[in-house]
């Protein structure tokens, strides 16, 4: 299925993708009492954090992430993204590190958990989050800068 104007989306991998992401909150919610945020769970395996999860389930946390996407990449032969290059990332992923701690939150702990919940603070968070990407996707389409290759 091809959307207009979105040449390379894939809905069907997107809802499943989608599902899936929610299951993994609800059983982490279920099974560790906890809300899957990942910004939160990182910063308890680097220690920068506090949190009931123990260090050892948020690592592996952490290294399930991108080994469940290079098995899903590895069966269904899905194209890796092609960045201009490492700063444009590092810049990125600071700015993302310090929005999620103003926000108190990351965009799978208020996009995903917190609007399940119905969450105010995520709520108004995850407008931001969507708000902000708009903006900075027009921005840079006016100014002709190009992150992916």
């Amino acid at each position: 299925m091809i959307l207009p104007g979105f040449p390379d989306a894939a809905p069907l991998a997107g809802l499943i993708g989608g599902v899936l992401i929610g299951l993994a909150a609800a059983l982490m919610l279920i099974g560790a009492g906890r809300i899957a945020g990942v910004s939160g769970i990182a910063a308890r395996a680097f220690g920068i954090g506090s949190g009931s999860l123990p260090r050892s389930a948020a690592f592996a946390f952490l290294i399930g992430l991108p080994l469940g996407a290079l098995i899903v990449a590895g069966f269904t032969g899905a194209a890796a993204p092609n960045f201009a290059g490492p700063v444009p990332l590092i810049v990125a992923g600071v700015i993302v590190g310090i929005g999620t701690r103003l926000g108190s939150g990351c965009t799978s702990g208020h996009g995903v958990c917190g609007m399940s919940r119905f969450s105010q603070r995520s709520l108004v968070a995850t407008a931001t989050f969507m708000a902000t990407g708009f903006a900075t996707v027009a921005a840079m389409n006016a100014l002709g800068i190009e992150v992916l290759q």
